[in-house]
């Protein structure tokens, strides 16, 4: 399940995407438009600096800014950075430990189907897909 976190981090991936021409783009304008409470915002706003997906600059004129174009950025990796491997179990996560049934595991072709699909529509998916 998606949590709040990844919803909202992407709407505001999205509101500067919409807002790229304007520059630097104030947190409360962000919360204002989205109608998020802007302490909230705060928290995800840094990890979206953290994760490189955004930049951010205090003071007058400040505020946050998409680091590339917005074409460039899919919803996979947005979601990830918020919230981790997208995996439907923990043996198909990367730094899983070797299950000592995967080779008789009637369930783990389906997990991994599943996980195909669901990195593949994240992925495949542009943060300009979303903007209406």
């Amino acid at each position: 399940m998606i949590s709040t976190k990844g919803r909202y981090a992407l709407r505001v991936m999205i509101d500067l995407a919409e807002h790229e021409a304007d520059g630097h783009i104030p947190l409360k304008d962000i919360a204002d438009r989205q109608q998020i409470s802007k302490k909230y915002l705060e928290s995800i706003v840094k990890e979206l600096v953290r994760g490189k997906l955004v930049t951010g600059v205090s003071g007058k004129g400040g505020g946050y800014q998409l680091c590339r174009p917005a074409k460039d950025y899919s919803v996979g990796e947005i979601l990830e950075l918020l919230e981790g491997p997208l995996s439907s179990v923990a043996c198909l996560l990367d730094d899983a430990a070797e299950c000592p049934r995967a080779d008789s595991c009637q369930t783990l072709p389906m997990w991994a189907e599943f996980d195909h699909m669901v990195h593949d529509f994240f992925y495949g998916k542009k943060l300009t897909d979303l903007i209406a």
